[in-house]
């Protein structure tokens, strides 16, 4: 009466042990994903967060640079948080340091001609 039970737990043993291997086999195409990702799009953005950070480090008095929202001048004071730049004859603003985009000169150099 009860052989109907066992046999149907056999059968159900059997098919998930096979499925074992073809269910880790499934999550492949995630991990292929994920590594997709991180070497387009994750790793080339620490890698830039980097150079900000060094570039933000460097910076002192005298430097000219740029603003992330486009504003050049000249460094005229400089805290760890706050940058004071001279932006025209005489005229001065306070920035985030975080805002700043880079040197200015940087901006304005000439493209290496190619030979």
């Amino acid at each position: 009466m009860f052989d109907f039970l066992t046999t149907s737990a056999h059968a159900q043993t059997g098919t998930a042990a096979a499925s074992g291997p073809a269910g880790f086999m499934q999550f492949v195409p995630f991990v292929l994903i994920f590594l997709v990702m991180y070497f387009l799009m994750i790793r080339p953005q620490k890698k830039k967060m980097q150079e900000e950070q060094a570039l933000l480090s460097k910076l002192a008095h005298g430097d000219e640079v740029v603003t992330k929202s486009g504003i050049l001048g000249k460094i005229t004071g400089i805290t760890e948080q706050v940058v004071t730049l001279e932006v025209e004859n005489g005229a001065r603003m306070k920035v985030l340091k975080s805002h700043i985009g880079g040197l200015s000169a940087a901006i304005f150099a000439q493209p290496k001609a190619k030979k």
